[in-house]
C-alpha cells in the first residue's frame, strides 16, 4: 500500500507512520508543524519508502502519483493547542477533512478518520457506546475541538452515503506514550514531567474526575485493523480500564519515587472538562479483535524513559 497521513509529524501520526513502514508500505505525510514535531519523523530521514511533505491540509491537497488509503489526524489535540489555535483547529476539522476526502475519492482510496471521545462532551452516559450521541457544549472553550470533530464525522459519513468512499471512524479515548511534548498540557506529561523534576503534582478540581489510559501501540494496533476492516460505522478504541485523575497521580508518583506529593487546584479545572471518561469497546473486540495488552505499569514505564531524555 501507498498510505497518506496527514498530521503525521504529531505522537500519534508518526507511530502510525513506523507501524505502516514496518508492515512493508510506502507512506507519505503531510504536516505543517503547529502542533507537531519534525524530530518524531527524524528516524525515517533516508528511507526510500517515506515521503514527507510541508503543508496545511485546510488548504488545497495534491499528491502525485497513486493513493490506498489517507489517515487524517492533522488537527491540535491539546486543550492547550486548540485554545491557542481555535480557527485553525476549526479549519482543519472542517474544510482539511473535505480535502482530505477530496484525495480519497480522487484516488480511489479508503479513508480513516481520527476522531475522539470529546465527540461525547461531558458525558450522561458511562461507559460510552458508539451509539451515544453525546453532551456537548457547542460554545465553551472545549466547543472548537470537539464541533471540529463532530463535523468531520458528519463530513465523512456524508462521503460514504453520497461518493460510496470506504470511510473509517476510529474514535480515540485519552492515549499515551514517548513522542508526546511535555509541554502539551495533557494529564500524562504534565504529571510525568513534575514527577522528574521532583515537583508535586498538581491535580486539577478535586481529582475524582475519571480518564481511561490507552498506551501508544495498542491503539495504533487498533487504528491499522480498522483501516484494513469492512466496518464503516464509528468505532472507539482506548483501555477500558478505569481511574480517577488521583488515583493516577498517586501511581505516577509511586512509579518514578517522587517525595513530592500531590497539590490540589480546584480553581483551575477548566471549564466543560469531562467528569468521567471510559470507552466500551464491545464494537472493537467483536469486529476487529482486538482489545488492549500493553499494561500501564509497562507503558508508564516506556513512557518515563522517554521522557527523563527531555527533562
Amino acid at each position: 500500500m501507498r498510505v497518506l497521513i496527514t498530521g503525521g509529524a504529531g505522537f500519534l501520526g508518526s507511530h502510525l507512520a513506523d507501524r505502516f513502514l514496518s508492515e512493508g508500505n510506502q507512506v507519505v505525510v503531510i504536516d505543517n508543524f503547529i502542533t507537531g514535531n519534525a524530530r518524531n519523523l527524524e528516524h525515517l530521514a533516508g528511507n526510500p519508502d517515506f515521503h514527507f511533505i510541508r503543508h496545511d491540509v485546510s488548504n488545497f491537497i495534491f499528491v502525485p502519483g497513486e493513493i490506498d488509503a489517507v489517515l487524517h489526524f492533522a488537527s491540535p489535540a491539546s486543550p492547550i493547542d486548540y485554545l491557542k489555535h481555535p480557527i485553525p483547529t476549526l479549519k482543519v476539522g472542517s474544510l482539511g477533512t473535505h480535502n482530505a476526502l477530496g484525495v480519497a475519492k480522487n484516488k480511489n482510496a479508503k479513508f480513516l478518520l481520527a476522531s475522539t471521545s470529546e465527540i461525547y462532551g461531558d458525558p450522561l452516559v458511562h461507559p460510552q457506546t458508539e451509539d451515544y450521541a453525546g453532551n456537548v457544549d457547542t460554545i465553551g472553550p472545549r466547543g472548537v475541538y470537539d464541533e471540529a470533530k463532530r463535523f468531520a464525522e458528519a463530513m465523512t459519513m456524508a462521503y460514504q452515503r453520497e461518493h460510496g468512499v470506504k470511510t473509517r471512524i476510529v474514535r480515540i479515548f485519552n492515549t499515551y506514550g514517548p513522542r508526546m511534548r511535555l509541554d502539551d498540557g495533557r494529564v500524562v506529561p504534565n504529571f510525568i514531567g513534575q514527577a522528574l523534576r521532583g515537583e508535586p503534582l498538581t491535580v486539577y478540581g478535586d481529582g475524582s474526575q475519571t480518564r481511561s489510559f490507552c498506551f501508544v501501540s495498542d491503539l495504533v494496533d487498533g487504528i491499522y485493523r480498522l483501516l484494513h476492516s469492512d466496518f464503516g460505522e464509528p468505532v472507539n478504541i482506548g483501555n477500558p480500564r478505569e481511574m480517577t485523575i488521583m488515583e493516577f497521580a498517586e501511581i505516577v508518583n509511586n512509579v518514578t519515587q517522587n517525595p513530592a506529593g500531590i497539590v490540589v487546584q480546584k480553581e483551575k479545572l477548566m471549564q466543560g472538562d469531562p467528569k468521567t471518561r471510559q470507552p466500551d469497546i464491545t464494537r472493537a473486540k467483536e469486529i476487529l479483535k482486538w482489545e488492549p495488552t500493553i499494561s500501564l505499569d509497562d507503558g508508564l514505564a516506556q513512557t518515563i524513559d522517554y521522557f527523563r531524555q527531555q527533562v
